[in-house]
């Protein structure tokens, strides 16, 4: 699968324990996009700010977070994806599962079209049947190579 293919590739995947709440899980998992010169601490704290303005809009789905903010942002460097896995549930609105996420998927866009791109192939791969359910159950960075493994032959769109 493109997507975790180029995740993998690119050293955009991390697991992550003990996180105390989304802030801190945000911070965490936009590092790797930080460290790859993708994003700086401004893009993170843009982040941040968008979540206490317009509420937990980066949680797709139950278990599945996308944090980004907007084209305009001065905190990005370039176009790219990271990804980091929780081993919990990280809490955007209190006693509400479904807005809680375990997945992270950092986005970060020079512009508009870009933007539409990334998330465009990020739902593409989270629509395939049993991926979300496989990402969901990983420990390990073995486990993420045997997912990887496991839909190589699933076409995503560019």
């Amino acid at each position: 699968m493109k997507m975790l293919d180029y995740l993998y590739e690119n050293d955009l995947v991390r697991f992550e324990k003990g996180v105390g709440d989304w802030r801190e899980a945000i911070r965490i998992g936009c590092q790797n996009m930080i460290d790859k010169k993708f994003i700086t601490e401004t893009y993170v704290d843009e982040i941040i700010e968008c979540v206490d303005t317009h509420g937990a809009y980066i949680v797709l789905l139950p278990g599945v977070a996308m944090p980004h903010s907007t084209d305009k942002s001065t905190g990005v460097l370039g176009t790219g994806i990271g990804f980091t896995k929780f081993d919990s549930d990280i809490e955007f609105e209190k006693d509400n599962p479904e807005k809680s996420a375990t997945l992270f998927f950092t986005l970060a866009a020079k512009d508009a079209n870009e933007h539409s791109n990334n998330i465009s192939r990020l739902s593409s791969m989270l629509m395939e049947e049993g991926v979300v359910e496989d990402l969901l159950a990983m420990e390990t960075m073995d486990d993420f190579l045997a997912v990887r493994e496991k839909y190589k032959n699933i076409i995503e769109e560019d």
